[in-house]
């Protein structure tokens, strides 16, 4: 078809290959960027699942409720995914983000992650309840509470 044909002609003239150069490069620099606006704005956050892909998990604090993260941060117009989402039980512990960074540019990429950095140290109405007291847990997506 029309579609292989062209592919054809991509990967014969060699623009397929610098177009797979170009976009490495790209996609290295927002990783790069993903990690050093962790390591900077938000510093109690783990990351992990980088080796491959476009997604990176953010690994909460123990005491950081996950919905709570995502529902501030789209207020302030980040938009997150949490962990739980993606588990067939839905369970919202441990409390993870899921971070895409193949279709954000580097700046919304700093944005974003300074705003997680915000949510979790900030001072704001909303810090009640997105860091629970240690031997208070929410557990599930049922949101009864359980102590440690």
């Amino acid at each position: 078809g029309l579609d292989q044909l062209a592919l054809a002609r991509l990967i014969e003239s060699g623009r397929y290959d610098r177009h797979l150069r170009r976009m490495r490069s790209v996609y290295g620099a927002r990783r790069r960027i993903l990690v050093d606006a962790l390591a900077t704005l938000a510093p109690q956050l783990r990351l992990g699942g980088l080796a491959a892909g476009f997604h990176a998990v953010a690994y909460l604090p123990d005491t950081a409720e996950e919905e709570a993260v995502i529902s501030t941060a789209r207020n302030r117009s980040i938009g997150l995914h949490g962990m739980s989402r993606y588990r067939s039980s839905g369970a919202t512990r441990p409390p993870e983000l899921v971070l895409g960074f193949g279709n954000v540019s580097e700046g919304a990429i700093q944005r974003g992650i300074a705003a997680i950095g915000d949510i979790l140290t900030g001072d704001h109405a909303e810090s009640s309840r997105i860091l629970v007291p240690r031997n208070t847990r929410r557990t599930g997506s049922a949101g009864q509470e359980s102590a440690d």
